[in-house]
């Protein structure tokens, strides 16, 4: 119950700094996720580890999602963009964590990068760039991070063939490694349910 009204006060408090930044914001499962304007990320990230009744000094991940086809098997429609932006925070001195979330258009998935305010985006950034496709303006170095630099697409999203769209082979005439077309069919793997008679019997 302690840890409910502490999260109350700093949804509060936020509320009161930069609440015109703020879209939503919801405690679940012992947590504070708060949406915000995309445009306002950046000044709100500055604010929140600049002020005192903040400090979160720490940014401990940046990583993407994709909600292409969330909850559409429950029935349900989902009427925000597709791609977010999630930012865990931490507060060393005041032992607190806060979860922001930015949602950025398929069309242009574009954010600010936050590596001016805490280095450890670096990484982090490029990793979201390389895996979901999302830009991070002013990133000093946005290049891709797991994947090699001739990879086309970015896999973690859920459009991604299993395939991919590339493959790299070595070609002994001339002595590289070379990029062509897939050239394996991609395949639709559906579950075979096998049933015999005395099963488990």
């Amino acid at each position: 119950m302690k840890n409910i009204e502490r999260l109350q006060t700093l949804k509060r408090r936020i509320g009161e700094a930069v609440g015109n930044a703020v879209k939503a914001s919801s405690i679940e499962l012992g947590e504070l996720t708060v949406d915000l304007k995309v445009e306002t990320l950046h000044d709100t990230c500055k604010k929140l580890i600049t002020d005192e009744n903040f400090a979160f000094d720490t940014l401990i991940d940046v990583c993407a999602v994709d909600y292409l086809h969330y909850r559409q098997e429950a029935g349900e429609t989902w009427d925000k963009p597709r791609f977010a932006v999630v930012y865990h925070l931490l507060s060393t001195s005041r032992n607190q964590r806060l979860r922001l979330r930015v949602f950025v258009e398929e069309s242009s998935p574009m954010v600010d990068s936050v590596i001016d305010i805490w280095k450890s985006a670096d990484w982090f950034e490029r990793e979201a760039f390389d895996l979901y496709g999302v830009l991070f303006k002013g990133h000093p170095d946005l290049r891709r991070i797991l994947t090699d630099y001739g990879f086309v697409g970015h896999p973690f999203r859920k459009d991604f063939p299993i395939s991919g769209y590339v493959e790299m082979r070595y070609d002994e005439e001339k002595g590289r490694v070379v990029y062509q077309p897939v050239s394996i069919e991609p395949r639709v793997l559906v579950p075979r349910v096998i049933r015999e008679e005395g099963y488990g019997a």
